[in-house]
């Protein structure tokens, strides 16, 4: 799977509220089709974009915004972290 898990600091609690967007670390190998395929498969949200960074700490991250408002959130809640 490309998802590794939610990254959940002040900054992406910032972005849910403000963009509806999740943050996530993925596996480093993960593409942009591979993480969006994984989520719509998952959690059963259309992803509107996906942007990919590598953090200093050598990890990918993902941050995914969504078609659907508060899709977000409702993921989040199904995970059981808001």
């Amino acid at each position: 799977m490309a998802l590794a898990h939610p990254l959940v600091t002040e900054k992406a609690m910032v972005l849910l509220e403000n963009s509806n967007q999740l943050s996530f670390i993925v596996r480093k190998e993960a593409t942009k089709e591979s993480i969006k395929a994984a989520l719509e498969k998952n959690f059963g949200k259309k992803v509107a974009s996906i942007n990919t960074m590598m953090t200093s700490k050598g990890t990918k991250k993902a941050i995914i915004t969504f078609e659907e408002n508060n899709a977000a959130e409702e993921i989040l809640s199904q995970l059981g972290i808001v």
